[in-house]
């Protein structure tokens, strides 16, 4: 009996050990990456492996803090991918309403239809798209890529912006409506404020998302001075004939600031679960 317990308590040591270097793989997968661009942005010096910096330097950021490489490119990423966040997460609290509170025969396969349509691969679409723009001389403006990153957008967010819609209880838009307020005045008055958490996720989500978005600019802006940051950070892999990695380092840096910073402001929005029970029963 005492034989069969120490067994079992060996083959569970064994397990978690087991899963304990698995999970310690999978961490490294992520920090080693992380951490040699760290030390790479900081390395006049840097190449492809994890190395200390000798010395630490700042001439990596000196390089790439110029109008052309950085400053005119984050412009750009900050224009196409905050007025596509705009529009997405505005059409979509507009499309996600209807679907979350009225009841029609097409509602389950047109959810269907928007899931479905997460999964399409944008590069299936580009090439008709691309004739389109030719044609109605979208090609090569802020104004048509905005348009199209939205709507590549639209189908996950407006299916997560209706599932947070769904926790809003109807019965306070029912108070609202008594007391003579609108479809839209219910839903700018009680319904936005109170799914600021959901409408938190959706604008991070979205914002990422286009924020890291390559593809699209690439093929529908040629003009060096339109093009954002997530196309302009590949000229670190050519215009000097080899990579020169403490640039692309200290870049890739500066790239991920206005995702970490929407992330920081928007964080405190992002808080518990809605708890709407005391409001109903008042």
């Amino acid at each position: 009996m005492s034989n069969s317990l120490i067994n079992g308590g060996s083959r569970r040591h064994l397990h978690k050990v087991a899963v304990d270097v698995a999970l310690l793989v999978v961490a490294a997968g992520f920090v080693v990456p992380l951490l040699w661009l760290l030390l790479a942005a900081f390395d006049a010096r840097a190449g492809v492996s994890v190395a200390w910096p000798h010395p630490w330097t700042l001439d990596n950021f000196a390089s790439i803090l110029t109008y052309e490489t950085t400053y005119r490119p984050m412009l750009n990423g900050a224009i196409l991918c905050g007025g596509g966040t705009l529009v997405t997460v505005f059409a979509s609290v507009l499309a996600a309403y209807p679907l979350s509170r009225y009841h029609f025969r097409a509602k389950r396969p047109f959810l269907l239809t928007i899931l479905f349509a997460t999964g399409l691969p944008i590069t299936a679409i580009m090439v008709p798209v691309y004739g389109l723009f030719v044609q109605v001389n979208l090609i090569n403006t802020l104004t048509g890529t905005i348009l199209f990153m939205a709507t590549t957008a639209l189908p996950i967010s407006i299916w997560l912006t209706k599932n947070f819609m769904d926790g809003v209880p109807v019965e306070l838009e029912q108070a609202a409506w008594t007391d003579g307020a609108s479809t839209m005045q219910g839903l700018r008055s009680i319904v936005l404020p109170l799914m600021w958490p959901g409408l938190s996720v959706v604008t991070i989500y979205t914002f990422i998302g286009l924020w890291g978005n390559f593809f699209v600019p690439f093929v529908l802006l040629s003009s060096n001075d339109r093009l954002p940051a997530s196309v302009s950070i590949y000229t670190f892999f050519g215009q000097y004939g080899q990579v020169v990695y403490g640039q692309l380092a200290a870049y890739s840096m500066l790239y991920s600031l206005p995702a970490v910073l929407l992330y920081l402001v928007l964080s405190r929005r992002l808080g518990g679960a809605f708890s709407f029970g005391g409001a109903v029963k008042g």
